[in-house]
């Protein structure tokens, strides 16, 4: 597999909507999460754990293993003992950043509405 077909597990069945092909690979909570705290560079697992304390680590291995056969991220083994595992955006991820970037630009915007609201 290489950045330019990656194995599409799910497409849009239900409506043939783009958007919903969209969604089914970064659909969810953690999905997004993820690829954004892998924007700077490569991460190696534990700190991705870190970076997402309510998640369980078994849930970010699950979202790891569905973005990586989607094509959003190359997982590196490295030959040690403890293995040591970092997750990296592949040419596709990376084409994420600005929808991610957008996202936060968003959510930032409606929690300072919400505040302001609810003060």
């Amino acid at each position: 597999m290489n950045d330019t077909t990656p194995n599409l597990r799910r497409r849009a069945g239900r409506t043939g909507c783009a958007v919903e092909a969209t969604m089914s690979v970064l659909g969810g909570i953690w999905k997004p999460v993820l690829v954004f705290h892998l924007l700077p560079g490569r991460v190696r697992f534990n700190a991705l754990c870190r970076l997402t304390p309510n998640a369980t680590a078994r849930m970010i291995t699950l979202q790891l293993r569905e973005l990586e056969a989607d094509g959003i991220i190359r997982r590196i083994v490295y030959p040690e003992v403890p293995p040591k595992v970092e997750y990296e955006l592949t040419a596709l991820g990376r084409t994420l950043e600005p929808i991610l970037l957008s996202l936060r630009e968003w959510g930032a915007a409606f929690q300072d509405r919400h505040a302001n609201t609810a003060a």
